[in-house]
């Protein structure tokens, strides 16, 4: 295997980069450098929302392109480079489903902040993880005045077998993914991290054979379509693993950073 000709790197963040405590290894940053060193472009693919992949990685966050919001909201240096929010009506839709479902929460995930409705401990430490910006409504169906990026559910009882059973019927019109064991992810159909990889390939005339790609659940599997060197880590779901080429240590094994260093030795 060679990787004298990889171009552009992306890697999800949790239960991929970070290890079961949310964090990053030190490790990676020296090696992250002698990837920009090798002119090689790095992308941040994850559920979670800009503003906090930026605080994630803010050592090195002018340097990174983020493709948050399950590769809804693509960034770089401020700019946006790929926007695909959900029409407003059917979060709303989405947001009434929702309601009678146990042990979940609702959240819509705008461009400027995330929004919820309920201000229960367990849950708010939950999604301060992953949303740096958030606000608590009265009435999720009232939110107004924001680009509706995706719709979301912390599910405390398990979104793969609780609430994705209520949204399956969804999946022909929309992006319905069970992106961890507590989280359901909903967006535009057209929204995804493979959709976000195909921009930045054809944006930076970058091709398949020259992408690497590390994923450890359902959200990412069009992404790990979109290169050759696919890459999934050992902790990963088991569909993940069966579409990737490769599998790479687990994430509390610094799995990434590992075959990173392969790259830049």
């Amino acid at each position: 295997m060679t990787f004298s000709d990889i171009r552009l790197v992306a890697t999800d963040m949790d239960g991929t980069l970070l290890n079961s405590k949310h964090e990053i290894n030190e490790s990676f940053f020296p090696v992250f450098r002698k990837l920009k060193d090798h002119g090689v472009i790095f992308v941040a693919a994850s559920g979670r929302q800009y503003f906090n992949l930026a605080k994630a990685l803010e050592q090195v966050k002018d340097e990174v392109i983020f493709a948050a919001e399950n590769g809804s909201y693509v960034v770089f240096r401020d700019e946006e480079i790929h926007i695909q929010a959900i029409e407003a009506d059917i979060v709303r839709e989405l947001v009434k489903i929702s309601r009678p479902i146990k042990d979940t929460y609702a959240v819509i995930c705008g461009k400027k902040k995330a929004y919820v409705e309920n201000d229960d401990a367990e849950f708010i430490n939950h999604l301060k993880l992953y949303f740096e910006r958030y606000e608590i409504v009265d009435d999720l169906t009232k939110v107004e005045d924001d680009q509706f990026l995706k719709f979301t559910i912390c599910d405390l009882a398990g979104s793969e077998a609780n609430s994705y059973p209520h949204y399956k019927h969804f999946e022909d019109n929309l992006q319905v993914k069970v992106s961890g064991p507590i989280w359901l992810d909903i967006s535009h159909k057209k929204a995804n991290k493979g959709r976000a990889m195909e921009v930045l390939q054809e944006k930076f005339n970058i091709t398949f054979d020259q992408t690497m790609i590390f994923g450890d659940y359902l959200n990412d599997l069009e992404m790990l379509t979109k290169g050759h060197y696919s890459y999934a880590m050992a902790n990963a779901h088991p569909d993940i693993k069966k579409i990737a080429r490769f599998i790479a240590k687990s994430n509390d094994e610094n799995g990434v950073v590992e075959i990173l260093s392969e790259i830049t030795e």
